[in-house]
C-alpha cells in the first residue's frame, strides 16, 4: 500500500455511516415530538445576542453606544438603532409564535408578532427608569464602586438586570422563549441565573453576583441587595396523579422590601421574607419569618435543637 493510500485508510472517519445514523435519530425525534414535517426554526441566540447589544446602546447611548457620539447625533443613533433592532426582534418573535402554534395562520402569528414587539418597545422607557434605579442602589451600597458610570460598565449584577429588565416583559407579553434565551445569555455572561418571570422591583442590586439563582415564580420587592452564591428557589416539586412535574404554580420566595440577603444564603419555598430583614450567610431557610428579622447561620441552628431536630 502506498503511503498516500495508508494515509486515506486512516482518515476514513466512517462519515457516510454517521450521517445515516444522525438522520434516523433526528427523525425519530422529531417524530416523538410531533415535528416530522418541516420543523420550525427556533429563535436564534446568536441573533438575541446582537439585539441586545444594541438595546442596551439606546438605554444607555453614551456610555454603552458608539464611542465617538455627540449631543446632536444621540438621537438619530437611538432613533435608526431602534428601528433597526425591533424589525429583527419581531422576527425572533414571530419565530417563537410559528414554533408553538404549530400551524396557526402566517398572518395570525404576524399580527401577534406586531403586537408583542410594538408593546415591548413602548416600555422601553419604564426599562430605563428601573435600570437607572438600580444602578443608583449599587452605587450607594458598594462602597468600591466610584461612579454610577463604573456601575453601569462593569458590574455583572447590572448587566443581568439590563437583562432580566428586557425579558421580564417579554415573558409578560407572550414571548416566553425568546425571554428565556435573553435570561441565559446573562447566565453565560455573568452567572447570575434570574428566571424571566420572577417579578423584581425597584433599586435591586446584586453585588459581585455569581451564583445567584432566582426562580420562575420570585417576588422581589423594592431595595433589594443580595449576595454572590443566593438562591430563591423551590423547596419541592409537585407532580399531577400521572406522576409528570405540575409547571406554573407559586413555588419560590417572596422577598419584601428593604431586605439583605448575605453570600451563600439558601431560601426555598413558597415563603415570605418580611419588609427589612437581613439573611445571614449560608443560612438555610424554609420558613416565613416577620418584618424585621435578622437570621443567622445561629439563630436558624438555635430552632433546630428547639424543635428537637439537632444538626
Amino acid at each position: 500500500m502506498s503511503d498516500l493510500s495508508y494515509q486515506n485508510a486512516r482518515q476514513d472517519w466512517g462519515v457516510d455511516e454517521l450521517v445515516i445514523k444522525l438522520r434516523h435519530l433526528r427523525v425519530q425525534s422529531l417524530e416523538t415530538r410531533q415535528r416530522r414535517d418541516k420543523p420550525p426554526k427556533l429563535p436564534s441566540r446568536k441573533e438575541l445576542q446582537k439585539i441586545l447589544d444594541g438595546l442596551g446602546a439606546v438605554l444607555f447611548p453614551n456610555r454603552l453606544g458608539l464611542p465617538d457620539l455627540n449631543d446632536e447625533g444621540i438621537d438619530y443613533f437611538v432613533g435608526h438603532t431602534l428601528d433597526t433592532l425591533l424589525r429583527e426582534l419581531f422576527k425572533q418573535i414571530r419565530r417563537e409564535l410559528h414554533f408553538v402554534s404549530g400551524h396557526a395562520p402566517a398572518e395570525e402569528t404576524y399580527r401577534q408578532a406586531v403586537a408583542i414587539t410594538r408593546e415591548f418597545a413602548a416600555r422601553l422607557p419604564e426599562v430605563r427608569k428601573l435600570l437607572d434605579s438600580d444602578i443608583q442602589a449599587a452605587y450607594e451600597g458598594d462602597p468600591a464602586a466610584r461612579s454610577s458610570d463604573e456601575v453601569l460598565v462593569c458590574y455583572p449584577g447590572i448587566t443581568a438586570a439590563i437583562h432580566h429588565r428586557l425579558a421580564h416583559i417579554l415573558h409578560q407579553l407572550g414571548a416566553p422563549l425568546v425571554a428565556r434565551v435573553i435570561s441565559e445569555i446573562a447566565h453565560s455572561a455573568t452567572g447570575i441565573d434570574i428566571h424571566p418571570g420572577a417579578q423584581i422591583g425597584e433599586s435591586f442590586f446584586i453585588d459581585h453576583g455569581t451564583g445567584v439563582v432566582i426562580g420562575e415564580t420570585a417576588v422581589i420587592g423594592r431595595h433589594v441587595r443580595v449576595y454572590q452564591a443566593v438562591t430563591l428557589g423551590a423547596k419541592r416539586f409537585l407532580k399531577d396523579d400521572d406522576g409528570i412535574l405540575v409547571k406554573g404554580n407559586a413555588r419560590h420566595p417572596i422577598v419584601e422590601d428593604d431586605v439583605v440577603i448575605y453570600a451563600g444564603a439558601t431560601i426555598l419555598g413558597r415563603i415570605t421574607i418580611g419588609r427589612g430583614s437581613t439573611i445571614g450567610g449560608n443560612v438555610w431557610l424554609t420558613h416565613s419569618i416577620p418584618p424585621g428579622s435578622n437570621i443567622t447561620q445561629a439563630h436558624v441552628r438555635s430552632e433546630l435543637f428547639q424543635d428537637g431536630g439537632g444538626i
